[in-house]
């Protein structure tokens, strides 16, 4: 079962999640995105067993190669929450519609 949250990004970014308690963490320095992103995103992806949601800054999906992003953006378990940037609310409610199946905001 699945229950651990995983962070990556900026050690500044990780770190409120770090001192709210969140364990799993991975810090990719902004000047080494390029070469080191993919690998921290897909080494939690694949952790699939222990982790159950990934939670990433909008803005660095950018970053990711297209298949990785393609994975993220797919991802059920773990899900995975971008947060910050220009992502808005609209973006919000696509996570939430991927990870529980319905669009809790639909209307008539």
């Amino acid at each position: 079962m699945s229950q651990e949250i995983a962070v990556v990004g900026s050690p500044d970014f990780t770190t409120g999640f770090r001192l709210a308690g969140v364990r799993r963490f991975a810090d990719v320095p902004d000047d080494q995105k390029d070469e080191q992103l993919d690998a921290a995103v897909r080494e939690i992806l694949d952790d699939d067993d222990n982790v159950g949601i990934l939670v990433m800054h909008d803005d660095d999906l950018e970053y990711l190669s297209r298949d990785v992003r393609s994975d993220v953006e797919t991802s059920v378990e773990p899900v995975a929450v971008t947060i910050g940037g220009d992502g808005g609310s609209s973006g919000l409610r696509e996570q939430i519609k991927r990870a529980i199946g319905i669009d809790l905001m639909e209307e008539d």
